[in-house]
């Protein structure tokens, strides 16, 4: 098992601060770049992007050794993965959910129908997006 990761905590910028710094950093360097042109095609546009990040990316750390892009080639482009064949699917569950007597059981004040051979038995429901509900018993 790899390494584990933990997202930040919501409200917490202090979990973020390097990575907001980050972002800052580009924001501000390609905005100033910016500022005083105008663009007459989103194709122009990121191109110049393009141009000004690679420029950035390969610019030398003060009191570091190497660039970003150096850093990115050294540590994380050997650690990337290949994406998932199946996209993540946000879930909420709610554990324990008791089936009527009429085949039906109530979640989020909606009422979903259940096949009869779960009637007054507990489910563990998972809501996402894309169904209803799928329903283990």
């Amino acid at each position: 098992m790899g390494p584990r990761l933990f997202p930040a905590r919501v409200k917490k910028p202090k979990d973020k601060a390097k990575v907001e710094a980050g972002v800052q950093l580009v924001q501000r360097w390609i905005l100033a770049a910016l500022r005083n042109r105008t663009f007459f095609s989103l194709a122009e546009l990121n191109a110049v992007i393009r141009e000004l990040l690679d420029k950035l990316n390969n610019k030398l750390f003060k009191k570091l050794s190497g660039s970003r892009m150096s850093r990115f080639l050294e540590i994380d482009k050997p650690a990337l993965q290949s994406l998932p064949k199946v996209a993540f699917e946000f879930a909420e569950w709610q554990i324990k959910k008791r089936s009527g007597i009429d085949y039906h059981v109530e979640v989020y004040d909606h009422y979903y129908s259940l096949p009869y051979q779960l009637r007054k038995e507990y489910l563990d429901v998972r809501l996402t997006g894309v169904h209803c509900g799928d329903f283990l018993s």
